[in-house]
């Protein structure tokens, strides 16, 4: 497997993993206007993420599944938006984790477009 699709696939995996080992921290990010509850999503993004790591690990489905990866990183924007409006107040500390994931989705997505190449 090359490279960056082995791990694409592996930060797939143990974040889709952590979606069920400690769902309570992605919970706080589902947006309120998602119909649900909050654990319905996060597990449902788990699933995601961890259909999306198979699809990136085989040859065969690599090319669907960088572009799959992309569009996932593409729509978890919004819950990155939430918790830094929700952190606005938090530590300097807490602050800096939350503005920092929101320009880190570009990093991500391009990663994901180039494995789909």
């Amino acid at each position: 497997m090359r490279r960056d699709a082995a791990g694409l696939a592996g930060f797939l995996t143990v974040m889709g993993a952590l979606h069920f080992a400690a769902p309570r921290p992605f919970d706080g990010l589902i947006p309120r206007s998602l119909p649900g509850t909050p654990r319905v999503w996060t597990y449902a993004s788990g699933v995601a993420e961890l259909a999306v790591a198979a699809a990136v690990a085989h040859p065969r489905t690599r090319r669907a599944g960088g572009i799959a990866a992309a569009a996932l990183f593409a729509a978890v924007f919004p819950a990155n938006v939430k918790m830094a409006a929700d952190w606005r107040h938090a530590s300097p500390a807490r602050r800096a984790i939350a503005y920092g994931r929101l320009p880190l989705q570009v990093p991500l997505i391009a990663w994901a477009w180039r494995v789909s190449r």
